[in-house]
């Protein structure tokens, strides 16, 4: 399938269950139901917002999905309000499709309508060969710490990117999520 043949936009509320049957058929028999879960959970939850949500469509059928909530950053040291940040999580696209560019293609469309909205920062628990195509980087070794402590042997999935040059060098703390999101059995490898 031809990236260019795909339409990124934002969710509407009657992409729902067709949302739901991506992020089921994306993660598969044990984790499927739980990243549904999740999903279904953010999507209805308050402190997450404010939350962007974006689909990629392909003749009138969801070909993938990529969810973003608000987080907060608590500094002991400096003040960061003021800072926009959301979170990625999850994305997912349907198990046929895997290795096509779509992922890559909706991330990337997504990321530009993100910065245009003046988020910041952006944070992801993910794999660093996938996401650092984005630039996003080790976010721990920036100082901004996940809700949970991440293991040493994961820590570079722990990642930030910057949508505003320097967003993230005057200051450092920990990301907290929406309620839903900041359960520590999600941060946990």
């Amino acid at each position: 399938m031809k990236t260019d043949a795909i339409q990124v936009r934002a969710t509407r509320s009657d992409d729902r269950d067709r949302i739901l049957a991506v992020h089921l058929d994306a993660f598969g028999g044990d984790e499927g139901p739980v990243i549904v879960s999740l999903l279904q959970e953010m999507l209805d939850d308050p402190t997450a917002e404010p939350m962007h949500s974006f689909v990629a469509e392909s003749n009138d059928k969801i070909v993938g999905h990529v969810l973003f909530t608000s987080v907060t950053i608590e500094s002991a040291s400096v003040s960061t309000d003021g800072v926009t940040a959301q979170i990625l999580a999850p994305l997912a696209v349907p198990s046929e499709l895997h290795g096509k560019g779509i992922g890559t293609h909706l991330v990337k469309e997504a990321l530009q309508q993100l910065a245009a909205n003046s988020v910041q920062l952006v944070f992801v628990l993910g794999y660093p060969g996938y996401y650092s195509r984005f630039s996003f980087v080790p976010a721990g070794a920036r100082g901004l710490q996940a809700p949970y402590p991440i293991p040493e042997k994961n820590a570079d999935a722990w990642m930030v990117l910057e949508l505003e040059a320097d967003a993230a060098k005057s200051f450092d703390g920990t990301v907290k999520c929406c309620e839903a999101l900041s359960h520590q059995k999600y941060w946990v490898e």
